[in-house]
């Protein structure tokens, strides 16, 4: 079985730095830690299954499949798989805005994750 390196960019450490707070300040620092862990698992779990998710449909509707997502309710993980790494983008609230979320932050600036890495 092929093995792949998961990789977050700047943009996905930064939306869970925001969802780990605002789940300690709006629940309590438990349910924060219980919802990282959960996401964190779904990410390293793409070392062995890339595949697994699906293309998200506001992106679908444009043409783009160059996306994946994963969901652990309500949140969204969305991420692009690119030999032998897979690039984190997203991870967000998906009772969010997404078609404008999708678009600022994949479709409308340039793909280049080598530089937005941190």
């Amino acid at each position: 079985m092929k093995h792949y390196e998961v990789r977050y960019l700047a943009s996905a450490r930064k939306d869970l730095y925001d969802l780990l707070h605002f789940l300690v300040e709006k629940e309590s620092p438990a349910r924060a830690s219980d919802v990282l862990n959960q996401i964190r698992k779904l990410c390293d779990d793409l070392q062995s299954m890339p595949q697994r998710g699906h293309v998200p449909p506001e992106l679908e509707e444009v043409g783009s499949k160059r996306f994946l997502e994963l969901h652990f309710k309500p949140y969204r993980i969305i991420y692009q798989v690119s030999d032998p790494i897979v690039y984190i983008h997203i991870v967000c609230d998906g009772r969010r805005d997404m078609q404008s979320l999708l678009r600022t932050r994949l479709l409308s600036v340039g793909l280049n994750h080598t530089t937005e890495e941190a």
